[in-house]
């Protein structure tokens, strides 16, 4: 079959029509959840990342990432840091700015260690459809929420795919309905994948490999947008509570969330503004909330759906919105796709991310009440 009339056949597909994925299942006991986020009540948490390195050879060199978006849903009450190092200083990237501590360690030193206490404030997000205000924004700003990046391409099948899921579609809120609901049915959580996936969009699409995790899907979509003109981007963060509405698949079981990283995303409307969606945690809720992978019109996963087109939970720190992320002071590696996890290098190379037990990091979360 050719690409283009896959492409156009995929895109009307029903949703979640293929069980390749796994088997579709109505769950009858189940009870319907009210999930709806709603902004006013602000939360207080304190985060704690602890990083030891097991194997410290020659100079031992640490990157924590630390929080920088200051939104309308988050509020950033400081930072503060301990460790044995000979550096210990926050440092940024150039292009997004980026914020993490970097820290470094002598050769001679063979516990090396450093804590971070982040304390932040946070609240629900929902848009008010009904209620259009005209939003004026730097047009140089929102042009570079439509460029590439050396993941997420917005030539060749990236176009081809956006432009035929947003066929007839003339306004940016019509087309980007469109794009969530081309996401929702053809993409899919793949359990399978590590950590929260790469994002490499061009390969999804090229190998029809619609599965992934939230830095694939809503990489994914990000990229769609993108390639209509529509400014899109990640926002890279992390679970630190619970599900307010009692979704054990979109909140952080326990206080330990050292592997509770989750990217979001966000379109610019010129009715809206920046408005938040995550069609990855859709397919997160249909895929993990019973065990089993259950239909989006599900009582489960309907609510869903429809709110993370416009809003999200206030259960997650945000930390950035970078990608092609150089570290500062590396020696060991090139660039990272997104800084989402705490990065590492000895004289050996660059450690991996996503192995916080040989890595040795934890992260902790609290709400702080009173």
């Amino acid at each position: 079959m050719k690409r283009r009339t896959f492409l156009k056949l995929s895109a009307t597909l029903p949703i979640f029509a293929a069980t390749s994925h796994g088997p579709l299942v109505s769950i009858a006991s189940a009870q319907q959840k009210d999930f709806n986020p709603q902004p006013g009540n602000w939360r207080t948490y304190e985060m704690t990342t602890r990083i030891e390195l097991l194997k410290p050879t020659g100079v031992s060199r640490v990157w924590v990432p630390l929080p920088v978006v200051e939104s309308d849903y988050q509020r950033l009450r400081g930072n503060r840091w301990s460790g044995n190092a000979r550096v210990l200083e926050p440092v940024a990237e150039p292009s997004y700015g980026a914020s993490m501590l970097y820290a470094e360690w002598v050769e001679s030193e063979k516990s090396p260690m450093v804590e971070v206490i982040s304390r932040f404030q946070t609240q629900d997000r929902a848009v008010d459809w009904s209620k259009k205000t005209p939003v004026r924004a730097d047009a140089a700003e929102l042009k570079k929420w439509t460029q590439p990046t050396d993941l997420m391409p917005t030539d060749g099948i990236v176009r081809e795919t956006a432009q035929e899921a947003t066929k007839g579609k003339r306004s940016d809120i019509d087309k980007t309905r469109a794009l969530y609901d081309w996401m929702l049915a053809n993409t899919y959580r793949d359990v399978k994948v590590r950590g929260c996936g790469i994002g490499d969009i061009k390969a999804m699409l090229e190998t029809k490999s619609f599965g992934g995790k939230c830095a694939d899907l809503n990489g994914l979509f990000v990229g769609l947008a993108r390639a209509v003109d529509i400014p899109a981007r990640d926002i890279y963060g992390i679970r630190v509570g619970p599900s307010a509405f009692g979704y054990k698949s979109l909140g952080a079981g326990t206080a330990n969330v050292t592997k509770a990283q989750h990217c979001r995303a966000e379109v610019f409307l010129k009715d809206y503004g920046w408005v938040a969606m995550d069609p990855a945690d859709v397919a997160k809720a249909a895929r993990e909330e019973t065990g089993e992978l259950i239909k989006l019109d599900h009582a489960l996963v309907a609510p869903v759906r429809a709110k993370l087109f416009g809003g999200w939970e206030g259960n997650w720190l945000a930390y950035n919105t970078a990608h092609d992320v150089t570290l500062p002071n590396s020696t060991q590696g090139g660039k990272i796709g997104f800084l989402m996890y705490p990065q590492a290098e000895t004289a050996n190379g660059r450690l991996d991310s996503l192995d916080p037990d040989s890595f040795k990091y934890t992260i902790t979360s609290r709400e702080v009440t009173g």
